[in-house]
């Protein structure tokens, strides 16, 4: 069980994103053949045969949309994997996207959506613990509103954790 909340994409967005992605193009849906990418509707690894879509996604524009933060020049967009239909969303309890060896970046912000740093992890084998440690050291700082956690090697955002 995780002490804090890993956050999907939220429905509004992925029926938006299913349209047109965060970059003004059109969702171009595909068929899954060996499975593996990492879905940001549900949290978890695509299966082979599943249809998916890679779109272009800005987590942090969306957040301040909802909050009236002014990121500015942190307004990125990268892509990300999500099924190309509605999905029943996150079903674990776990953190995702947490395999023993893999490097991630949890990067913080503050209630103006400006980075105030950020930290790379090793996730080890007890992964849930690690990435508890961490986020609490991150809202530990009360500035701290949110955290985006994304994978090293490919930079691409996998989830948020909001302040509790």
């Amino acid at each position: 069980m995780t002490t804090y909340t890993p956050r999907a994409v939220e429905p509004a967005a992925l029926k938006e994103l299913r349209d047109v992605d965060d970059a003004g193009r059109a969702c171009v849906p595909f068929v899954e053949e060996e499975g593996g990418s990492p879905l940001r509707c549900c949290l978890r690894r695509s299966g082979s045969g599943e249809r998916i879509a890679l779109v272009s996604y800005a987590p942090l524009r969306r957040w301040a949309a909802d909050t009236g933060a002014e990121p500015g020049a942190y307004d990125e967009q990268g892509p990300v994997f999500v099924h190309a239909a509605e999905c029943p969303g996150p079903d674990t309890a776990r953190y995702p996207f947490a395999r023993p060896g893999a490097v991630r970046t949890v990067r913080r912000y503050s209630a103006d959506g400006h980075i105030l740093g950020g930290r790379l992890l090793e996730i080890p084998e007890s992964a849930d613990e690690a990435l508890d440690a961490v986020f609490a050291e991150a809202f530990a700082d009360p500035a701290v509103a949110l955290v985006h956690v994304r994978a090293v090697e490919y930079g691409c955002f996998l989830y948020e954790v909001r302040r509790p």
